[in-house]
């Protein structure tokens, strides 16, 4: 506690002045982002893509190739084979088959049937079609591109049009960024890593409206200084609040990494990733973009010249 206390709340880091290279840096990020989605392509997993999963404990530590042998062998189709967490658990997805839900079953049983009475436990069988995958992935898509307009209405509301602009594009740099790094990773990208999209989402522009705030009553405060200086000082002063609160977040993100096993393992990545790139939009480019938008003070010059007045009455 003591350390926290003695944090710097006031720090000099010109961060207005590499404004040119974050927007390079971030501009760079978002060109491979999208190239990597369209070229190498999503890790979509059933919810999206339609097919049977089945998650299966077996009773000794499963051999992942003579397994993926067997299944090849059933005339299944495409069947990929991976471990979920312990060396017993495994997770098969197989394609869809031709027909409708009967034919599904009938692949199911097979599969049952080929892997016998190794298989202690059948922990999942869950079948998705491709039409409601479909259906979901719009869905989703819906979802975000709504949400990120809602955020944007409502800062335009409750700020100025250029705060509105600034918080939409440093969102949408979160929301293209984190589908890049889902893109590189390969990850699976499923329901819970599109909430995990939107969550990214609301924390980032948290951490955004914090430092908007500051800037909005700096604007008002100091109307005789440059906007430059204003923003610089805004974002030092908010700084040490939004890197300990994104700490402190990430270390709870870390522990569901690490101990939460392979179910949310993908979720909780997305999310430690979203948080650190969160951090960095609401520092780096949210507010520059204000800077670029032309914000000023909001306040008429008539009524900052009797505030600077009674503020003189009150210090004397």
């Amino acid at each position: 506690m003591a350390l926290i206390k003695k944090l710097p709340t006031d720090l000099k880091i010109d961060f207005m002045g590499r404004r040119k290279f974050f927007m390079a840096f971030s501009i760079l990020l978002l060109v491979m982002s999208v190239v990597l989605a369209v070229t190498r392509g999503l890790n979509f997993g059933v919810d999206f893509r339609g097919g049977i999963l089945i998650e299966i404990r077996t009773t000794a530590p499963a051999d992942i190739s003579s397994l993926r042998s067997r299944m090849g062998a059933l005339g299944l189709g495409e069947v990929s084979l991976q471990e979920f967490g312990s060396p017993t658990d495994i997770l098969i997805n197989i394609q869809k088959q031709d027909g409708e839900e009967k034919e599904q079953m009938a692949a199911i049983e097979l599969v049952k049937s080929a892997l016998g009475a190794e298989v202690a436990e059948y922990r999942r069988v869950e079948f998705v079609g491709p039409k409601v995958g479909s259906e979901l992935m719009k869905d989703g898509i819906y979802a975000t591109v709504f949400a990120l307009l809602g955020i944007a209405i409502y800062i335009w509301l409750r700020y100025e049009w250029q705060f509105s602009v600034a918080a939409l594009l440093a969102l949408t740099h979160d929301v293209i960024a984190t589908i890049g790094f889902f893109a590189v990773t390969q990850f699976e990208f499923n329901l819970a890593t599109l909430a995990a999209i939107l969550m990214i989402a609301g924390y980032s522009i948290n951490d955004t409206v914090v430092v908007f705030d500051r800037v909005r009553d700096e604007l008002r405060r100091y109307k005789s200084w440059e906007v430059y200086d204003v923003l610089n000082m805004s974002i030092n002063v908010t700084l040490s609040r939004t890197i300990l609160t994104s700490f402190t977040t990430l270390l709870a993100l870390i522990a569901l990494f690490l101990f939460g096993g392979e179910v949310i393992r993908g979720l909780s990545l997305g999310l430690i990733w979203g948080i650190v790139i969160g951090t960095y939009s609401s520092i780096a480019i949210a507010v520059p973009l204000l800077f670029t938008t032309g914000v000023r003070s909001p306040v008429p010059e008539d009524e900052e010249e009797n505030g600077e007045e009674a503020a003189g009455l009150i210090e004397n």
